[in-house]
């Protein structure tokens, strides 16, 4: 049953839909960004140096460390050592103060008596001193945020297929809130890691909820709008976070302020409503009935009076056939996915330039802090940058199609990770490209999701985009490492990146154009939506019992991209080849295959 049909009747996008994705799941958006970047302040690095009790009399930091700590070279400038300090006595020190002079000579060896920290916030690092020969603890803390991510993915999707949207996004929601809160008292970075997993088992899969159901309660022609919205409020989130972790410095009143406020999302229970498309698809026309008769009489829509009996005829004919009777009753898995060909080889390129998208997004969004200068000011730019994309992504998403508008999003984004190498020294200049390579990745992650999402059939939707996304989440295990590194080549990471964009918009060619096609329903048709491998047309796919070869011929090529024009000049008797002039006139034949 085509159910975009159906929205045509009920409303596609009328004042139901406008309230439930206004004011439900647009805000429902916002706990997945808050729970991913917290942790980046709460175990951010302070500035410290090597304790030296014996000085510390001389109330004068600046004297202090001229005395005991030594100059290193780090970027291009000299620092005081955060690690090291000079092996004197500090008691014959003192008793010739004033006549001090600062050592020339002096053995240089690692902090004897801890550390000092600059006290104007608390984070993990200065609470359990995670610094020197433990620096890597807050990046193992950001790996395994990301293991809890993939973890949960991979339940996520199933919870979604089997039990519903609407179930899944609050069992997630009482685990985030459970591990939130119980971040805040945390005795030690062993328990700590233990709730921040717990966290990450949720992130993002809590996204996938509000995405997902809105994209499936309006028609064709509104997802893109559902999704740029979708995105907006995200961004929106981010820059609310910044001003939140500027404003609370200390760790686990931070992990409180990030958890807290979203208890009243539990409010949700009742107004949130279930996808009537997953319920048809799952064969619940009768619960299906209900949210469709409600969003009618909302949207204004005068329905006949018989109307719900023949569309429940039509649904029970439909069910009576024995090809859908077999799909609709048997258990779904990741196997059926790779089942044929086409759904298989889309699945693949998905499933790799989602993997590219999660890696560079959270990687430059980690790295935003550590850029130089004042962390909290660039991650606030970081969470700015992206809402002007959404400017011109709308109408280029409309008009050049998904495909086009993916692959220029990650190769622009990638140029320009890439172009830091030749500017390294300049840090604002490197702080502008940058920029622009977030707004390239943060356009891409855009389009990926809603194309994903009308690749995908009904039947496997949530498992398959849930697979993509959890193979997608290997990337955030090890981009963490990958900045760890940038603390010695600060652009290494950005051309690592770059690197990923930039192939990952060429595989985005191989990928059909979805742009104003209706969500396949069955796994029979999403193997009919070609894979576009020529860079331009797919070839026409017969169907069953077919009569109107003129009708196949216009079919084909209006599914053509925007950027392509064909026009169909022959169809053999036999019906077995195809033949097309191309926009360059020249001939090209498709094989079509039974």
């Amino acid at each position: 049953m085509d159910f975009d049909a159906i929205l045509e009747d009920v409303g596609t996008f009328g004042r139901y839909q406008k309230l439930v994705v206004y004011f439900i799941l647009l805000p429902a958006v916002i706990p997945c960004g808050f729970h991913a970047y917290a942790q980046l302040f709460m175990a951010s690095d302070v500035k410290h140096w090597c304790n030296v009790p014996d000085l510390e009399s001389l109330n004068n930091l600046d004297l202090i460390k001229n005395l005991s700590i030594p100059l290193e070279l780090k970027n291009g400038e000299f620092e005081y050592s955060q690690c090291n300090m000079y092996k004197l006595n500090y008691s014959n020190v003192i008793e010739n103060y004033p006549n001090i002079e600062t050592p020339v000579l002096a053995e240089i060896v690692p902090c004897m008596d801890g550390w000092t920290f600059e006290t104007n916030q608390t984070t993990v690092v200065s609470e359990w001193s995670l610094v020197c020969n433990k620096d890597f603890y807050p990046t193992l803390g950001l790996v395994l945020l990301a293991v809890g991510g993939i973890i949960g993915n991979y339940i996520f999707g199933y919870l979604q297929d089997t039990f519903g949207r609407k179930p899944s996004f609050f069992i997630y929601l009482i685990i985030e809130s459970i591990f939130g809160i119980a971040t805040a008292f945390a005795q030690n970075y062993y328990i700590w890691i233990v709730y921040r997993f717990g966290v990450g088992f949720t992130v993002p899969a809590i996204m996938a909820t509000p995405y997902v159901l809105a994209i499936e309660l309006v028609g064709p022609k509104c997802r893109t709008l559902c999704t740029i919205l979708s995105n907006i409020a995200y961004s929106l989130g981010l820059i609310l976070l910044s001003a939140v972790v500027y404003l609370v410095r200390d760790w686990r009143h931070l992990a409180l302020a990030t958890t807290m406020p979203f208890l009243v999302f539990f409010l949700y229970l009742w107004p949130m409503p279930e996808s009537p498309r997953w319920l048809l698809a799952r064969g619940q026309f009768e619960k299906a009935e209900v949210i469709l008769k409600k969003m009618a009489r909302i949207n204004g829509k005068s329905l006949p009076a018989n109307y719900m009996v023949h569309l429940r005829r039509k649904y029970e004919s439909d069910k009576l056939k024995q090809d859908l009777e077999k799909e609709k009753s048997r258990k779904y898995g990741i196997l059926d996915l790779f089942r044929t060909p086409n759904l298989r080889k889309k699945t693949i390129i998905i499933t790799f330039i989602w993997f590219t998208n999660t890696s560079v997004y959270v990687g430059l969004s980690y790295y935003a802090p550590v850029l130089g200068g004042d962390e909290y000011l660039n991650f606030f730019l970081a969470g700015v940058v992206e809402l002007p994309t959404y400017m011109f992504l709308w109408p280029s998403m409309e008009r050049l199609g998904r495909r086009w508008t993916l692959c220029m999003s990650m190769v622009v984004g990638g140029i320009a990770c890439l172009t830091t190498f030749l500017v390294q020294h300049e840090t604002n200049v490197t702080l502008a490209l940058y920029c622009v390579g977030k707004m390239g990745i943060s356009s891409a992650f855009v389009v990926l999701p809603l194309m994903a999402s009308e690749l995908y059939p009904t039947v496997v939707r949530g498992l398959g985009m849930s697979l993509s996304s959890v193979l997608g989440m290997l990337g955030p295990i090890f981009i963490p490492l990958v900045n760890y590194l940038g603390s010695d080549i600060m652009v290494l990471p950005l051309i690592i990146m770059g690197a990923l964009l930039v192939a990952g918009g060429i595989a985005s060619l191989l990928l059909p154009e979805t742009l104003n096609q209706h969500l396949p329903q069955t796994l029979e048709d999403g193997e009919k939506m070609g894979l576009d491998t020529d860079f331009c047309c797919s070839p026409p796919v017969k169907e069953s019992g077919s009569t109107s070869n003129k009708e196949d011929k216009n079919k084909s090529c209006k599914n053509c991209s925007a950027l392509c024009t064909c026009q169909m000049v022959n169809v053999s008797l036999a019906e077995d080849i195809v033949t097309i002039m191309d926009k360059d006139e020249e001939k090209v034949e498709f094989v079509v295959l039974n």
